[in-house]
């Protein structure tokens, strides 16, 4: 009998997946939304403080054209995952609670749609639907939202591994009633209000209040949400339980707070007094009041109140919650690299601007010729930028400095690399490239050798024959001995190596004059430190071209390079099919030459632009 009755469940469940499906489309409900709602999965194996109800049925709301514009009596309370894909394994996240006045659920406006937004910045979400207080199902509705919010909150730390989430980032949200819940999930992550299963913690570490409900006292709280919580004639006591801005303390996770100041179903004083409350506790908080924007708004569509969003952005950057955003710095020379480096800065990677009105931002100092050519910078597994540079034409070494900020920067260094060969006649165009599995820099450069490699010596371009060799190092003062690190066969020179899915990628010129190729091409190796393949077909058209250096932008290569012939830069764009050339797509300041893409949080920038 036990085996018949999980096979009749089991055919329910798939009978009422179809039914919905059927229902979704003949209300003409978004198939993307369904699709995305059909990962729902079940918030309890067995709900807590549960009455059976057969005539209490969850229903849609819709509206004159069929659009869904909530849901109300929730029976199952369910969790609809939004998993952000990254390659990261600590990902935050959020629950996000919508509103409703505790008697439905803005599950579109307030949940849904939030959810695709906390995506896009990299924050992993979970929309909560959950139970709405009624004395039909719930032994005590008073706890049954929060019972909902606990576990929910438990569940994305258990399968934190499976997920991919920081276990010490799960945040709430809550909008208007579920504002309250989230400020109740807040304020009450110690109360046992079910049998938690082992010791998982129901604390978020952050919340997000939006026009929330707050309070449950007279002349302040939303009546609907109160009365549809604590019932008609609820006591003192537990008006004064559930007025959340009495219960914070120094525990009380950091909370960020939007609100109208027109708001005309809910005071704005909800927010103030829990904002208040927080700063007497001196827990971190941040408020913003908008002169109107009414009740509801969700993501805003007009006024100021548009802006929350990008200010939440802002204030789970600054807490740390998440990274702060990048854009791309771009080092260069100009001239010969007499007066130094110059930056240029993109928020796309196509459309670059001067910085410091295309002055120097440190002169050379080290060399026979004390020149600044071909600066190449990276930032290190120290947390450092580290820049190598050419520094004359015919030194036996290479220019060396640190920096924290690329504004300050250490003693300008000379590296003698290539001291120990007598017959060395240059050290051109070094590059740095850092292994995060042995934590140490490798820095390489072409040279030209007097009498090595005579099978493709040639008088053409001064005699010059170049080949890539390297030195590595974990400290920047002491050096393993030069080796070789690439012969191609050919004469080669401006290598950048950066590190892809697979291993190892080199960019790199093929400098042959005779028959002329001038071009740039690709090599492959496992390890950092070679060996690396054969170069394959020129990736560049029917033009000179130098100086490569690449940056990924949504996960494809984006190669730059010095048309130095033409006097302006180029750039190629990775493909399915292989290289597009976007040259004409790209801006980059006048006199701009062989220099280094990377990217710098925002906040270095706004640095940067200061100077």
């Amino acid at each position: 009998m036990g085996k018949e009755n999980k096979f009749y469940k089991k055919m329910m469940i798939r009978i009422n997946k179809t039914l919905l499906f059927g229902l979704v489309l003949f209300l003409g409900l978004s198939i993307n939304g369904f699709s995305q709602e059909s990962a729902a999965f079940a918030l309890w194996d067995k709900i807590p403080g549960e009455i059976k109800n057969a005539t209490y049925k969850e229903d849609v709301r819709l509206d004159a054209q069929g659009k869904r514009t909530g849901v109300n009596k929730v029976v199952e309370p369910t969790l609809v995952p939004f998993l952000v894909e990254n390659n990261s394994t600590k990902n935050a996240a959020v629950v996000i609670c919508p509103g409703g006045g505790y008697s439905g659920l803005s599950i579109d406006k307030e949940g849904i749609n939030v959810a695709k937004w906390f995506n896009s910045i990299g924050v992993s979400a979970f929309v909560l639907k959950y139970r709405l207080p009624s004395d039909e199902i719930m032994k005590d509705k008073t706890i049954g939202p929060l019972q909902d919010a606990q576990e929910a909150i438990r569940t994305l730390r258990r399968n934190a591994v499976k997920w991919n989430l920081d276990t010490n980032k799960i945040g709430i949200m809550g909008f208007s009633a579920g504002g309250h819940l989230a400020s109740t999930a807040s304020t009450h992550y110690l109360d046992k209000v079910y049998d938690a299963k082992g010791d998982v913690s129901a604390r978020p570490d952050f919340s997000m209040l939006i026009y929330p409900v707050i309070s449950m006292e007279n002349g302040i709280t939303h009546n609907g949400s109160k009365e549809s919580l604590l019932g008609k004639k609820a006591s003192d006591d537990l008006i004064a339980k559930y007025s959340n801005e009495k219960l914070v303390d120094v525990n009380t996770p950091p909370a960020f707070l939007v609100h109208a100041t027109d708001d005309g179903a809910v005071p704005v004083e909800n927010s103030i007094n829990y904002y208040l409350a927080l700063k007497q506790n001196k827990v971190p908080a941040e408020m913003h009041l908008y002169q109107n924007g009414g009740h509801g708004f969700g993501l805003g569509t007009k006024g100021t109140n548009t802006d929350w969003s990008a200010s939440l952005e802002h204030w789970l950057s600054a807490n740390k919650i998440i990274a702060e955003k990048s854009v791309y710095l771009f080092s260069y020379f100009k001239g010969n690299g007499e007066d130094g480096l110059h930056l240029a800065y993109s928020d796309d990677g196509y459309k670059w601007l001067t910085l410091k009105n295309d002055t120097s931002f440190l002169t050379p100092e080290v060399g026979k010729d004390k020149l600044m050519r071909d600066p190449c910078i990276i930032k290190g597994g120290d947390g450092l930028y580290h820049m190598v540079w050419t520094v004359s034409w015919t030194d036996k070494g290479i220019g060396y400095a640190s920096s924290k900020d690329l504004i300050h920067w250490s003693k300008q260094e000379f590296l003698p690399v290539m001291e120990y060969e007598s017959g060395t006649r240059n050290t051109w165009a070094p590059e740095i490239t850092y292994d995060e599995v042995n934590k140490e820099y490798m820095i390489y450069w072409a040279s030209t050798i007097v009498g090595q490699f005579k099978e493709t010596q040639s008088t053409e371009d001064s005699g010059y024959n170049h080949r890539i060799y390297y030195t590595t190092t974990k400290d920047f003062k002491t050096y393993t001995p030069t080796k070789l690190l690439y012969e191609p066969g050919f004469n080669v020179i401006d290598s950048s190596i950066l590190k892809d899915a697979k291993g190892y990628i080199m960019f790199l010129k093929d400098e042959t004059k005779a028959p002329v190729q001038k071009n740039l091409k690709v090599a492959y190796s496992d390890k950092l430190t070679g060996p690396y393949s054969k170069a394959g077909q020129p990736i560049t058209g029917n033009y000179w071209a130098e100086g490569p250096t690449a940056i990924q932008i949504d996960g494809k290569w984006l190669v730059y390079f010095d048309k130095y012939r033409d006097h302006k830069y180029g750039a190629l764009k990775q493909t399915a099919d292989g290289w597009e050339d976007v040259s004409d797509k790209i801006s980059f300041p006048s006199g701009t030459r062989h220099g280094s893409v990377f990217e710098v949080p925002k906040s270095t920038l706004v640095q940067l632009l200061k100077e």
